[in-house]
Formats: C-alpha cells, structure tokens, sequence
C-alpha cells in the first residue's frame, strides 16, 4: 500500500511539473512569436495605447480620488447632522403612553420591548428622585451650617 502512495505522489509530481514546463514553452513561444510577427502599424498601435495609459493614468488617479473625498465629505455632513443627544437618546424620561401597559393575549415583535421600556423609566425616574433628594440634603446642611455661624454659644 505504501509502494502505490509513492508512486501514486511521484506520478503527481512529474505531472504537474511537466505542465508547468509545458505552460512556460508555450508562453515565451506565443509572446517571442508574437513580438516578432507584428506589423508596423501593431507597434505604432500598441505604443500608443502605453503611451495613453502613461500619460492620463494620473489624471484618472486624481479625479477619483477628488471624487472619493466628495463622498467622504457628504457621509461625514451626513454624520454631523446627527446630534450626540439623538445617538444616545434625549436626556430624560420617556413619555408615558396608554399602549404602554400590558396588553392580554398574544404579543408581536412589536410589543417585545414594551418591559423593557418600563424598566428603563422606571429606573431613570429613581435616579432623578435621588439626584433630587442628595441636591435638597445638600441645600438643608448648606442652611444648617449658615444658622449655625449666627448662633451665639
């Protein structure tokens, strides 16, 4: 079995290496042949398609690139025209909406955030009641420590 793996991988080699040899034959014959056989009207042709190719590629270089920073610039306008706020949601609570409470029977894609939505109200209104609360304690110490100042001992 060893003996067919051998032969089977050295048949594979001389293969694939005669195609390569075979491909490179005809490559440098077809060119060389080819080169030699052209008229004087092919050359003239084909110089002139170079010379065009040389010449105008930088100016196609140039204006796609001028064309590429237009659309740069109208995605970035684009971009800007979206305040932070908007990305990242009004600051506040959420209106509250009759639709908002539970709806029996069965739910769609729609109703899936509905919870969700709750919570976040919810939990955006207690941290303005104790943003609230920490700010009036503040102001009371503030008074406190003003009435103390004027109290004779």
């Amino acid at each position: 079995m060893a003996d067919e793996l051998t032969g089977l991988v050295t048949h594979l080699g001389e293969s694939v290496w005669n195609l390569t040899t075979l491909l490179a034959d005809r490559t440098t014959t077809n060119v060389g042949s080819s080169i030699t056989n052209m008229t004087a009207q092919q050359w003239i042709r084909l110089i002139a398609i170079v010379g065009a190719y040389a010449l105008l590629r930088p100016y196609v270089i140039k204006l796609g690139a001028k064309h590429q920073e237009k659309q740069f610039e109208k995605a970035q306008q684009e971009v800007a025209e979206i305040s932070p706020n908007q990305l990242r949601g009004e600051l506040g609570i959420p209106e509250e909406s009759d639709d908002d409470d539970d709806v029996q029977g069965e739910t769609t894609g729609a109703d899936w955030g509905k919870k969700a939505r709750k919570r976040q109200r919810n939990m955006i209104k207690q941290l303005l009641d104790a943003e609230e609360k920490r700010l009036q304690e503040t102001i009371d110490e503030q008074e406190d420590k003003d009435i103390e100042e004027f109290l004779v001992e």
